[in-house]
């Protein structure tokens, strides 16, 4: 079966917000076996409302509705549904007395009649009740179709999907099995991988697509199968994961399903009471950033230097002047000493550091736009590596970020 998304408001389509709404719904759905057949954003307008209800209607069994739900004159969603169903809109007591709860705890400005408004629905609706706000979901029937409206609030409709849409689909709709498996490659580029796998890509069975998802330094490959037969389905992909294993396990990290590639390091480095820090300087804390965003990083994360002017590198980390002057801060020298006094200062098992030139004016270095280095101090031993990451700023920072997570996991396994 097929389902389509609708994000409503004018603010998704001049920029001044980013639709992440669709993207979540997309990946729930597609969890339960329901793909998504076309992803749409309109504006707050009666007209262009009803020509994408009417298209989606043309296309899928499923139609579900961020957007448009507010107490101002401006959100028509309810009014525009209605016309498109043949439907009035009721007065629901359950939905104003939560309303009117909402405010009562929560809100310090009085209710206003604008905002009882929201406790109008489309008389044929099953309300699908919002404990975060005073905009309810509505489940209506179109025939055999289904349109669900929830608020465009992200967590407002995130706890709706969990909590009332995906429970009443499951039970509703008869759903293929989906299987998605993608395997995170590093150090290799997207068309090298497909030299490298060609045969092994013609031989996988009809009911398996290879997609290939390339971004800033790693490659993701996606595997996707569908079918009736469950059982079927996971052997075949089981089967084919670890044939490609054979092939490419050399730069292979892992699978996305089980978390990204500094989720499995702080997994490794927990499970192992190992401790890190970083010391970086083109990257501006990104590394550090990326370890902390993830729940639980104090187990094992001590901290991180941005030694992003020269000075830094000398007076906060130690690195001898001596050692900068004869070699340049953007050399494998620096970049060894950078991680070694980050090890030293945070008392941590491991270090990572960055040093480089990701432009666009090559600052205190006559290296080229690119050249990055990136050092690694264990227990028992410092390096550095260098690479060469492109031109543009961007591109280098992330790649760079990438390849010092690469770098540190084949350390971290070796103890």
């Amino acid at each position: 079966m097929f389902a389509e998304i609708i994000t409503i408001g004018d603010e998704i389509l001049i920029g001044q917000i980013v639709d992440t709404n669709s993207a979540y719904i997309a990946q729930e759905l597609n969890k339960i076996g329901i793909s998504v057949y076309q992803i749409s954003s309109v504006q707050d307008h009666r007209e262009h409302i009803l020509q994408a209800l009417e298209e989606a209607c043309s296309r899928a069994d499923l139609i579900l509705i961020t957007g448009g739900l507010g107490p101002t004159k401006d959100d028509i969603t309810k009014h525009t549904l209605c016309e498109f169903l043949q439907d009035t809109l009721v007065l629901n007591k359950e939905v104003l007395s939560h309303v009117e709860y909402l405010f009562e705890k929560y809100i310090t400005t009085p209710i206003s009649e604008m905002n009882r408004q929201q406790a109008f629905v489309p008389s044929r609706a099953t309300i699908l009740p919002n404990k975060y706000g005073t905009a309810p979901g509505m489940w209506m029937h179109r025939g055999k179709q289904v349109l669900v409206s929830m608020p465009g609030v992200p967590f407002e409709m995130k706890n709706l999907m969990q909590h009332e849409v995906l429970p009443r689909i499951q039970e509703q709709f008869h759903r293929p099995f989906i299987l998605h498996r993608t395997i995170m490659t590093y150090g290799l580029g997207e068309s090298a991988i497909v030299e490298r796998i060609e045969d092994w890509e013609n031989a996988l069975p009809q009911f398996i697509k290879l997609a290939y998802l390339p971004n800033l330094g790693k490659v993701r490959l996606r595997l996707t199968a569908k079918g009736s037969d469950k059982e079927k389905i996971t052997e075949a992909v089981d089967t084919a994961i670890q044939a490609l294993y054979g092939i490419i396990g050399d730069i292979i990290y892992g699978e996305e399903e089980a978390g990204s590639l500094e989720s499995g390091i702080a997994k490794i480095m927990t499970k192992k009471g190992l401790s890190l820090a970083t010391a970086e300087s083109f990257t501006g804390g990104k590394i550090a950033q990326q370890l902390t965003s993830i729940p639980g990083a104090s187990a094992y994360f001590k901290g991180s230097v941005v030694g992003y002017a020269t000075e830094v590198k000398k007076e906060v980390l130690g690195v001898p002047e001596d050692l900068i002057k004869k070699h340049t801060v953007v050399s494998e020298e620096v970049a060894k000493s950078m991680a070694l006094q980050a090890r030293k200062l945070f008392k941590a098992d491991f270090a990572i550091s960055t040093t480089g030139n990701a432009g666009p004016t090559k600052g205190d270095s006559d290296v080229e736009i690119g050249t990055v280095f990136i050092g690694i101090a264990t227990p028992n031993t410092v390096f550095a590596e260098q690479f060469s990451m492109g031109n543009h700023r961007v591109r280098i920072v992330q790649k760079s970020v990438h390849k010092a997570f690469e770098l540190l996991k084949k350390e971290i396994l070796k103890i």
